[in-house]
């Protein structure tokens, strides 16, 4: 079955970086479009970044878009989230998914980042 587990998460003061990782099992990897998710306290989980089974196409939230890299590894079967100047706003826990505008897999235990002085 699919399986997602997110990582890299932690406590950062505002401006600076973190790089999240997500390790995908039990389907075709390279296949599938990946994105990153994060929902904060409150509010509604919400696309941030997503990256084509390629990784020709990527994509971005505005609020994220300059800051934020999304890549992919197919070979090692990880997606990853580079995330530059972080501000108290991205404040969440961010999840990985397969899919390119809609999660189409079940949701992993996600990583929290935490972006505050």
């Amino acid at each position: 079955q699919v399986q997602l587990v997110e990582s890299g998460g932690g406590l950062v003061q505002p401006g600076g970086s973190l790089r999240l990782s997500c390790a995908a099992s039990g389907f075709t990897f390279g296949s599938y479009a990946m994105s990153w998710y994060r929902q904060a306290p409150g509010k509604e989980r919400e696309l941030v970044a997503a990256i084509s089974s390629a990784g020709g196409s990527k994509k971005y939230a505005d609020s994220v878009k300059a800051r934020f890299t999304i890549s992919r590894d197919n070979a090692k079967r990880t997606v990853d989230l580079q995330m530059n100047s972080l501000k108290p706003e991205d404040t969440a826990i961010y999840y990985c998914n397969l899919g390119y505008s809609s999660p189409l897999g079940p949701w992993g235990q996600g990583t929290q980042v935490t972006v505050s002085s």
